[in-house]
């Protein structure tokens, strides 16, 4: 596998994207000048847990007047985070660009664009 422009290896730096959702995203896309591969994942993650986060908001102030559905329902979605990342974590270390259908799709065009 390639390196990137941070020193580590593609694979690794685009796992790295999904450990803090759209945080450590938006670090690797302002950091990574060179591979592809990483920008494309740091994008990819800042769009899918930027959205998470929203909607994770929403539905808390939503529900925040029905205390235990709301505890209820934290828990499924953070189950539902750490799941979806570890996935995320263990394509982008196979080197797999592994896209969640319209968030991948939004982050190959950011990419191309860069790119030219």
């Amino acid at each position: 596998m390639e390196k990137s422009s941070t020193g580590l290896e593609a694979n690794v730096a685009g796992l790295l994207c999904y450990v803090l959702g759209w945080v450590s995203g938006l670090v690797f896309v302002l950091i990574e000048q060179e591979s592809k591969f990483v920008r494309f994942h740091a994008i990819q993650s800042i769009y899918v847990f930027g959205v998470y986060t929203v909607a994770w908001i929403i539905i808390n102030v939503i529900l925040g007047w029905i205390p235990i559905l709301g505890v209820i329902i934290n828990i499924l979605l953070w189950i539902a985070w750490v799941g979806l990342a570890v996935f995320l974590m263990v394509k982008a270390y196979q080197g797999t660009q592994f896209k969640v259908r319209w968030a991948g799709d939004l982050a190959e065009k950011w990419v191309s664009r860069q790119a030219k």
